[in-house]
């Protein structure tokens, strides 16, 4: 089972309370049977603050809703244009760790921009992945009943202004920046697709 098949979703723009709620009702339903999942998907804006956030990272009021969820993490921005994968990924069959995921996960961004010929990296004392020094996806993750929920969102044709209301992942000044600005001339829905195949093939090879 730990090298079994993972299921992509396409799902297009979702509402995120739905989409959180539907979340949940996978997990705590899933058996020992049920396949690992990825979804692909967007979400109108909104704010999101992890369970142990700060609401002081969050500048100034917009009409931009906050929701708290149940993520690891401070706050981040959500919007259309940006791509939204959901790793919903039984850790203890595959016998992976928390933080090898949450570097599988990272090295598979990475990879993916360097396809583009873009050098990107992630930062051990910040996750995420970051380009000349500015962040170009963010991650969070819960585990629940030894499975995953939550995943990573990763920029590439959006309205970066919301950003400039939050301190990013809870950092003060935090550059923010996407892959059209990057040179990076493909939807969000084609890199998804794209994003979604290297997470998948990674997960199952690095499984022990």
């Amino acid at each position: 089972m730990k090298t079994s098949p993972i299921l992509i979703k396409n799902l297009g723009i979702q509402d995120y309370l739905a989409s959180w709620q539907a979340m949940q009702d996978f997990t705590k339903n899933r058996d020992e049977h049920s396949q690992d999942q990825l979804w692909l998907l967007e979400h109108p804006a909104v704010y999101t603050l992890g369970r142990n956030g700060k609401e002081e990272h969050l500048l100034e009021k917009t009409s931009i809703p906050l929701i708290q969820v149940d993520r690891g993490g401070q706050i981040t921005y959500h919007g259309p244009g940006q791509v939204i994968i959901y790793c919903l990924v039984d850790l203890q069959r595959r016998k992976l760790g928390v933080r090898q995921f949450v570097t599988i996960i990272e090295q598979s961004i990475i990879e993916l921009l360097e396809n583009y010929g873009v050098r990107a990296y992630s930062d051990k004392k910040a996750p995420g992945v970051y380009v000349y020094g500015a962040k170009i996806a963010a991650l969070g993750i819960r585990v629940s009943r030894g499975s995953t929920m939550h995943g990573l969102s990763l920029n590439v044709d959006m309205d970066l202004s919301p950003f400039e209301s939050i301190n990013p992942c809870g950092y003060q000044g935090l550059k923010v920046t996407q892959c059209c600005d990057l040179g990076i001339d493909e939807s969000s829905n084609a890199l998804g697709q794209q994003l979604s195949k290297i997470l998948s093939l990674k997960i199952t090879n690095s499984a022990a």
